[in-house]
């Protein structure tokens, strides 16, 4: 049994890891910054308040404003997002979610859905401060997990086509977004990632839709945005990864190419651009994911096998198991947590695919083979007209 530490007229059990120091009111307990403690109420009659606790942070989302009725404490606890995640913080909860920004056909506007990767449930977040007329596409959205942070960069006023300096965050523990320092240069349709913390951007279209070649990164900490090496070429970008340390940028789009696809590799450590090998661009024909350090591509074209890149023979290779669910419409939005891709189709059905190394032990990236195995989660009627464009992981 844990320390027992006396507030008022309510008495509270601790767990052990809570530790004394000599003084009472050091007690390492969330618990104790929160104003429902000094009532005298139990969270649950007839459980301790830590245990309570426990249980009431593991509530979805989708369900807090039903159970914030139940009384005072609970209103406390689940009718402030930041109170509510950052004692999940202070006891050492992390459970992913997976935003998703998408687009309603009918209404026209851009909104955020966020999807509990461990019960599957859906709820939505504050609206982005953004412009109406916005293309949703012309986005570039990355996370940094590890900060629970989400940033949107960038963007496209649908009637002008000009393109924004624009840079949004939003912080999963606050539910909450800010206005960051613009990017240097406004630009739509351009390649984004995140390396050690840091937000590299590079090429897309320019005002008068002139493709550039410029690129830029910024220090999410200082909000300071400085000029990087340009790009041997000028170029859109159609998908982007982060592969070994290096930003991977491609212009692939859909095959049969009309023309040969560029892509460009830019190295943090050496602060130059390099050619992207033929074969790797020129078979990039899709969304891409990381997984166990190897590149997957979900090819565009309906019912192709999921392929994954092969760096020393310079090829793409087919991953063993059935193709992408049919339930999935394109357009669709890819990311990945663990070893499972999660792909966000145009009703907003998710394809689950469960990645497993067939031979986990051998270190030659010709002699790894990987399987899939798919699971569709279907979607709640009320999103059958939302239309996906991006999706990021965060741990809330």
């Amino acid at each position: 049994m844990g320390s027992v530490q006396k507030l008022g007229d309510s008495r509270m059990t601790l767990s052990p890891e809570f530790k004394l120091d000599g003084n009472e009111s050091s007690i390492k307990n969330p618990l104790l910054n929160l104003e429902w403690c000094f009532t005298g109420e139990p969270l649950i009659p007839g459980l301790p308040d830590d245990v309570a606790l426990n249980c009431l942070l593991r509530l979805p989302v989708e369900r807090h404003t039903t159970c914030r009725a139940v009384c005072r404490q609970w209103y406390q606890l689940l009718g402030s997002k930041e109170k509510f995640f950052t004692c999940r913080k202070e006891l050492g909860f992390r459970d992913p979610w997976l935003f998703v920004l998408a687009y309603h056909k009918f209404t026209k506007k851009i909104e955020w859905q966020v999807f509990d990767l461990r019960d599957f449930t859906w709820h939505s977040i504050s609206a982005m401060p953004c412009k109406e007329n916005i293309y949703h596409h012309g986005f570039r959205c990355v996370s940094i997990p590890e900060e629970n942070s989400l940033f949107v960069c960038g963007a496209v006023i649908a009637d002008t086509n000009s393109p924004l300096h624009v840079v949004m965050k939003y912080e999963a523990q606050k539910n909450r977004w800010t206005v960051m320092k613009k990017m240097i240069t406004a630009r739509s349709f351009f390649g984004c990632g995140v390396i050690d913390g840091m937000i590299y951007v590079a090429g897309g279209n320019s005002s008068d839709l002139f493709e550039l070649n410029s690129a830029e990164v910024m220090d999410p900490r200082k909000e300071t945005w400085r000029f990087i090496a340009n790009m041997k070429t000028n170029m859109a970008s159609y998908d982007t990864a982060v592969l070994n340390e290096k930003l991977l940028v491609t212009e692939g789009w859909f095959w049969p190419f009309y023309e040969v696809p560029k892509g460009q590799i830019y190295d943090p450590r050496t602060k130059n651009w390099e050619s992207m090998p033929a074969g790797m661009r020129e078979g990039w024909t899709g969304s891409s994911v990381v997984i166990y350090g190897h590149l997957f591509v979900i090819p565009e074209h309906e019912r192709i096998k999921l392929k994954v890149y092969e760096e020393d023979t310079d090829c793409w290779k087919a991953v063993e198991g059935p193709p992408l669910p049919e339930q999935i419409c394109k357009p669709f939005s890819v990311n990945c947590f663990d070893c499972r891709i999660y792909v966000v189709g145009r009703d907003f059905h998710i394809a689950v695919g469960h990645i497993l190394g067939l031979n986990p032990g051998i270190k030659s990236a010709t002699s790894c083979r990987f399987s899939v195995q798919w699971q569709v989660v279907y979607a709640p009627k009320a999103f059958s007209n939302l239309i996906p464009s991006n999706a990021q992981v965060l741990f809330a």
